[in-house]
């Protein structure tokens, strides 16, 4: 079956309808929204729905009924927007979406609330450059699920490696490195991880907070944990950069063959993966450690 989004589905049955754009949006958004709203480049907020929905002539419990049964719905095609907003680092987009989703009765279970408030959290680090206030609100959204903040679940200890990673990008390595610790702790206790790439983001931060507090060999631990489980889960996510982590710190050690041989390794994998910008960005990146050599 087909994996459409709601923009597919919204239209669909306005050219069923034969409704213009001007016509579907008239009183309820504008033009360019509406088309934002079908090329899934936005999501109308629940009550825009409902008014395009009435003006389809259509009930809107038949609108996501249609929607679900393509495999998706409102809340899930929300997350998937934040989460590719996310990947390119577009933290206005993301504090848009957050903003208009805040009383949207569907992201009322905790859950649901929880991810919402988890992405405000975020979008405050890095649209106000407050860390004080971001690590409360992220906090805020573990209490949401675990108030007692006692053995943590996959998605809190998420969370908690994200305040890690505020204090990280904020230079505050020795307030990271705690952060980094108990998330491990916490995931090392679940039976089972879902999502590998969770414990995969835990341990490479690990290992670049070890690396700027001077503990390279101990880092180098951490970079060997992720490249171990990088193979294990058969998973690209981060491997070249614990081979770039390795090969800094053996070089910083004064280890220069070993640095080289894992900073080679590192380049390797980027062509493999034609990750052609990336590339001349470390390739830049190892000439600057190289000289060091």
């Amino acid at each position: 079956m087909v994996n459409y989004l709601i923009g597919d589905i919204l239209k669909s049955f306005r050219e069923y309808k034969k409704l213009s754009i001007s016509e579907l949006s008239d009183g309820i958004c504008t033009e360019d929204e509406l088309i934002s709203f079908e090329k899934d480049k936005a999501y109308p907020r629940l009550d825009t729905v409902y008014k395009l929905a009435d003006r389809l002539n259509m009930d809107v419990s038949y609108f996501f009924n249609v929607v679900s049964e393509t495999r998706i719905n409102y809340s899930t095609a929300v997350i998937q927007l934040i989460e590719k907003y996310k990947r390119e680092r577009n933290y206005h987009a993301i504090d848009n979406i957050v903003h208009q989703e805040m009383g949207n009765p569907l992201f009322s279970p905790p859950l649901l609330a929880q991810y919402i408030k988890w992405h405000e959290g975020i979008c405050v680090f890095y649209i106000e450059k407050d860390l004080i206030k971001a690590e409360s609100i992220l906090n805020e959204a573990i209490s949401i699920t675990n108030p007692n903040r006692i053995n943590l679940t996959e998605r809190e200890t998420e969370i908690l490696n994200s305040i890690a990673i505020l204090y990280y990008e904020n230079n505050d390595f020795h307030s990271a490195l705690p952060i980094y610790l108990e998330a491990q702790t916490n995931l090392d206790k679940l039976p089972h991880i879902l999502n590998s790439k969770v414990k995969i983001r835990v341990l490479f931060g690990l290992s670049q907070v070890f690396t700027k507090l001077g503990y390279y060999e101990e880092s180098i631990k951490y970079c060997q944990k992720g490249i171990d489980l990088c193979i294990n889960e058969e998973s690209l996510y981060c491997f070249n950069e614990f081979h770039y982590q390795m090969g800094d710190n053996y070089i910083k050690l004064g280890e220069n063959e070993s640095g080289k041989k894992y900073l080679e390794e590192c380049l390797h994998l980027l062509k493999l993966e034609n990750k052609t910008r990336l590339l001349e960005i470390m390739e830049k990146e190892v000439e600057k450690l190289s000289i060091n050599c």
